[in-house]
């Protein structure tokens, strides 16, 4: 039996989960998402717990149950409390503005780099040289964070460029003279 997958998840108050045959749809305070499971996964929801079932021990079986429960506690998680990226803007220059729901972006290219945030995505711009991302949907925030970091990684001689928050950049050392 899965570890993770047999551990039920707790429903917090105020959230509802809802099962339309492979279709599971959590409503909570931050908002409402929704998702298709694989169609062998049976998901049912009694005292206040979400429990996932699989039909067998094969080894597809085994690895979706996991899956499956780990996807549904991201959902009931970011209906309740949301996620959260930090990225961190490292280089002379380098710095964010938020106009209006898009994110500005100088990286020492000859034009700013904009981003359009998707919907259920919200930008935050504490200081110049961060940028926070914040959502309901665990893979959005992830995906929109690595998207904002694919226009300028880090590289690995100076180090500049845009990183996660508490991120290492391995640094390779430069040309030496004679």
């Amino acid at each position: 039996m899965s570890r993770v997958g047999k551990v039920p998840i707790a429903l917090p108050p105020g959230v509802k989960v809802v099962v339309e045959g492979d279709r599971v749809s959590v409503k909570g305070p931050l908002g409402e998402l929704s998702r298709r499971v694989h169609p062998d996964m049976k998901v049912h929801v009694e005292d206040g717990r979400v429990i996932v079932a699989r039909p067998s021990d094969e080894r597809q079986h085994r690895a979706l149950h996991g899956l499956t429960r780990t996807l549904i506690a991201n959902m009931v998680l970011g209906v309740t409390r949301g996620f959260r990226k930090e990225l961190a803007l490292v280089g002379t220059g380098y710095r964010a503005v938020k106009t209006g729901q898009k994110l500005v972006l100088t990286l020492g290219f000859s034009h700013p780099v904009e981003f359009v945030p998707p919907a259920g995505i919200a930008f935050e711009v504490p200081t110049p040289a961060t940028v926070s991302v914040t959502g309901s949907d665990c893979e959005l925030v992830g995906q929109v964070a690595a998207r904002i970091r694919a226009a300028k990684p880090p590289e690995p001689y100076l180090g500049k460029g845009i990183r996660y928050a508490g991120e290492h950049v391995r640094r390779k050392v430069g040309k030496t003279g004679k």
